[in-house]
């Protein structure tokens, strides 16, 4: 139902990575050219996926991600491919979890059709068991020393990043410029303001996470010291939500505003998190705001510059007005086209139809559920229009018509 920032989460040491790695990797220098590099991406589940071979190898799916810094592949894909590991990092996210990595040694990753760059693989991780949420192929993830080699321009209108020159950039265009500052971690950080509903505007610092699929994630020091859950404002139950450190809780309403720059963004959907620990629990931080509110924009990341560069695109003006099921929804098997109920959010559309946890979605509307992905059912999940689903939920075969609903 809310894909909250599944990528909001590695909050590396960086410094105790170079130490125990014993020797500090350098990039190459990327290639200079008068024309930015056309990257095409696939999104999913509100994620930027792109196509990556690590030492010449078959294609793998990586997520592109300003919440991360160095590029980090799975375990088991390192395994697959054999990697060079040694020592082992703990690292935690939204969620208070912790998962257990190594180093990779002498391996590096491309983008093909990138000529002559390429860039040292750090970190093993294990992300297996991201892929069944994304409902798609889960190999890694590529961050900020990515972003710092060039302007990257991500486009999401044309589902394509533009890798300018870092040194010869030059915009011209409606956008704003915005100071950011990368923290210890790679994350950019951009001053911004909220206006709860009902409240004043409150002023914070913000990371710009385009690997959190929601909209607005209020950290949960800052909802606790403004009593943003006590005012009286309609939430639900956030479900489906975590990242590499587990399960994140904390209730989905409404802002009145969020300021960026000279941008409005009226009414969007908000996470206030009540996470106890992890990167939600950050009392240096007010939030992160993701793709929902980024995807409004083009967005040009300049870390050379200390600068963002908001853009606003077609559908800035479109409002905030997606339906929910009450569903939370993972994809399993080789091809993750079977679809499993893992949470039902009370007093909405799936509970009211009687769904549970552990149904699989059979069928959709007569069509079978192996025929859609993930990424096409939450979508279609998000508009207020009747489907006719066949669940199997042990050796019944059930019928029952779901129609999502704005609840917030």
């Amino acid at each position: 139902m809310h894909r909250k920032s599944l990528l909001a989460f590695l909050i590396l040491i960086l410094s105790l990575a170079t130490a125990a790695s014993g020797t500090r990797q350098t990039s190459p220098k990327p290639p200079t050219t008068t024309s930015p590099v056309v990257i095409q991406f696939q999104l999913v589940v509100r994620h930027i996926m792109l196509k990556v071979e690590v030492n010449n190898s078959r294609p793998l799916s990586f997520v592109f991600d300003t919440g991360d810094k160095v590029a980090i592949v799975d375990d088991e894909c390192a395994k697959e491919l054999g990697l060079k590991l040694e020592g082992q990092i703990r690292v935690g996210g939204a969620g208070s979890d912790f998962l257990t990595g190594s180093f990779v040694k002498e391996s590096t990753w491309r983008i093909p059709g990138l000529k002559d760059f390429s860039q040292p693989v750090t970190l093993a991780m294990p992300l297996g068991r991201l892929a069944s949420r994304f409902g798609h192929d889960f190999d890694g993830i590529i961050g900020s020393d990515f972003i710092k080699q060039f302007v990257v321009e991500i486009d999401y209108q044309a589902h394509v990043l533009r890798l300018h020159d870092k040194d010869t950039f030059s915009y011209s265009g409606p956008g704003e410029s915005l100071p950011i500052q990368l923290d210890g971690q790679g994350h950019p950080v951009i001053d911004a303001e909220i206006t709860p509903l009902g409240g004043a505007a409150l002023k914070g610092k913000f990371v710009l996470d385009i690997g959190s699929g929601g909209a607005l994630a209020l950290h949960s020091p800052f909802v606790t010291e403004h009593k943003l859950l006590n005012t009286g404002v309609k939430t639900i139950r956030s479900i489906g939500a975590g990242g590499a450190g587990g399960q994140s809780v904390g209730q989905i309403g409404r802002a009145s505003e969020l300021k960026i720059g000279r941008f409005r963004i009226a009414n969007p959907t908000v996470l206030f998190s009540e996470d106890q620990a992890g990167a939600f629990a950050n009392k240096n931080l007010s939030g992160n705001i993701g793709q929902r509110v980024a995807s409004k924009f083009k967005i040009f990341l300049d870390y050379n510059h200390e600068r963002i560069i908001f853009e606003p695109a077609a559908n800035f003006n479109e409002p905030f007005d997606r339906a929910f099921s009450g569903l939370a929804l993972i994809g399993e098997d080789k091809n993750y086209s079977r679809f499993r109920i893992t949470d039902v959010l009370e007093s909405s559309p799936a509970s009211e139809v009687g769904l549970q946890p552990d149904d699989l979605i059979i069928k959709v509307n007569g069509q079978p559920a192996s025929e859609l992905t993930l990424t096409k059912l939450n979508e279609m999940f998000e508009r207020p229009v009747a489907y006719k689903l066949a669940i199997r939920r042990g050796d019944q075969i059930l019928q029952v018509t779901l129609t999502p609903r704005k609840l917030v």
